[in-house]
């Protein structure tokens, strides 16, 4: 923050007396500036109400596919959508993986006004990692993660947004997707790396196979890892590479919406996400906004990957941050 200080103007008299100018007096017969204070045109998007479905999702336990927590916590999602009007479809398929296993991939989807041909996509993936690859401790990088900020921030505020969607229709058709399977990818400490694409499966089924043929939208917003306090939301590589415009759009709204400290005007890196498949198979121009960190080993925050990805780090501030400034942008769509 800067700070500008207030001098005060001394005259020296002949007669040793000094005249203080206050400064009515210096600015009397000018105009005084006023700034301009930007008037939100969207409903308040309410923190608390996000924090509950992040830790509504947590309470399941590892969102990991093919456990009875993540077939619950699917249910959940696809019941809070239909309950907040959004009319629900579901993808589900089996994939194999890198290991020859083959898995589940659930991808929940609600949309609202389907009929309208206008449409804005926002999305996020809401399983956990199935290991703690980032621990220390050889034993713990077995573990599965909690993923409260690292799948579970993102639906949250993507659950909040589609509550106020209820309340306040749009224009513009909006489809909220859950992508499966984004977080399996091979851990670090496998012998053996086998050549493929092994992270996003379920968004790069949904993006060869949409639910809706021949599906487009005029962009589409992914939030990850968006619940951290301290959060910085950098500039992300390919968001810049597809979508350039949208990333201006994204960054000026939070600042003019008082987040600009949730999201500098810095560039960060190319992270493989969910936004990928979708900007390569032209579905929607895509950005991600997601915490990325200048001063850690991965270039992200230090819960990334590990057993401390819990509610601890989930803070309603950040939530806030990303979740008015997303309904900023959907609320002024033309």
């Amino acid at each position: 923050m800067k700070r500008v200080g207030i001098f005060s103007m001394f005259i020296a008299l002949t007669a040793g007396m000094l005249l203080t100018v206050s400064c009515n007096s210096c600015q009397s017969g000018k105009k005084s500036v006023v700034a301009e204070v930007y008037q939100p045109q969207s409903p308040a998007f309410i923190a608390d109400s996000a924090y509950r479905y992040v830790e509504a999702q947590v309470a399941f336990g590892p969102r990991v596919p093919g456990t009875s927590a993540h077939e619950a916590c699917g249910d959940y999602l696809a019941g809070k959508l239909t309950s907040f009007g959004a009319v629900v479809t579901e993808q589900r398929a089996q994939v194999t993986h890198y290991d020859g296993k083959d898995l589940p991939i659930r991808n929940i989807i609600g949309s609202y006004a389907p009929e309208k041909e206008k449409r804005v996509l926002l999305f996020a993936h809401w399983d956990s990692r199935p290991f703690a690859d980032e621990e220390s401790d050889p034993m713990r990088q077995q573990q599965p993660i909690a993923g409260a900020d690292d799948g579970a921030s993102g639906v949250g505020v993507l659950l909040e947004i589609a509550r106020q969607l209820q309340q306040q229709p749009l224009e513009v058709g909006v489809d909220i997707i859950f992508f499966d399977l984004e977080d399996w990818g091979q851990p670090s400490f496998g012998q053996q790396q086998v050549t493929g694409d092994w992270w996003c499966m379920g968004s790069r089924y949904w993006a060869e196979q949409p639910h809706v043929e021949d599906y487009r939208a005029e962009y589409g917003i992914l939030l990850d890892m968006v619940g951290s306090a301290g959060a910085s939301f950098l500039k992300e590589g390919y968001s810049l590479q597809y979508a350039p415009s949208m990333v201006e759009r994204v960054w000026s709204t939070a600042h003019k919406m008082g987040y600009g400290n949730f999201f500098p005007l810095q560039q960060g890196g190319y992270i493989t996400d969910d936004h990928v498949p979708v900007n390569e198979m032209k579905r929607a121009p895509s950005i991600n906004i997601i915490n990325l960190k200048r001063d850690t080993r991965t270039g992200f925050g230090p819960h990334w990957h590990t057993l401390n990805d819990d509610m601890r780090n989930i803070d309603r501030n950040t939530l806030k941050a990303v979740g008015q400034t997303v309904l900023e942008l959907l609320y002024t769509e033309k």
